[in-house]
Parts: C-alpha cells; structure tokens; sequence
C-alpha cells in the first residue's frame, strides 16, 4: 500500500531527519520525495510505501502528529488512491 505524506511549515534545521527517521523507525519506505524552500516555507511531499512496515496509516498519522506538534509543521499522510482521487481533473 502506497500513501502521500506532505509536510509544510517554517524552514529549520532537522525537519527531514525528524520525518525521514520516524518513517525508517515504522518500516515505511520512501518511494519518491519532492522538497522546496520558498522564502522562509519548507515544503516536502513524500510517496511513501508500507510493504514491510509494522504500521497503519492511522498510526504513522499519530507517531507524525508528535513531529507536528514539537516542530510547528503541518503533516498530513493519506492513501495514494484517496490522495489521486481528490487531485484527479
């Protein structure tokens, strides 16, 4: 199973290890992963990929929420078939 996970928030230091180690520790793999600076807005889009992982889209959800709340980020995870719905022409 495939989902998007997007992070959105004020530029710093150690937003992409915070994320990228929290999805290592669940045993999700990053399939593709797009991230910009704009001014002083950090951006990342992430597909990721839970073959191998000991956890639901609900749970990376909440163990993301934890990154969300100390960082001041915006994250959000869905599943690639909601997330290709909703963006669909």
């Amino acid at each position: 199973m495939k989902a998007i996970v997007t992070v959105v928030g004020q530029d710093r230091k150690g937003i992409i290890a915070r994320v990228s180690g929290a999805l290592f520790e669940s045993g999700v793999n990053i399939i593709d992963i797009s991230q910009t600076i704009m001014g002083d807005m950090f951006t990342m889009i992430m597909m990721v990929e839970f073959d191998s992982a000991d956890i639901t889209v609900q749970g990376l959800t909440e163990k993301l929420g934890a990154i969300e709340k100390e960082m001041g980020l915006n994250i959000h995870v869905q599943r690639e078939e909601i997330f290709s719905s909703m963006h669909r022409i």
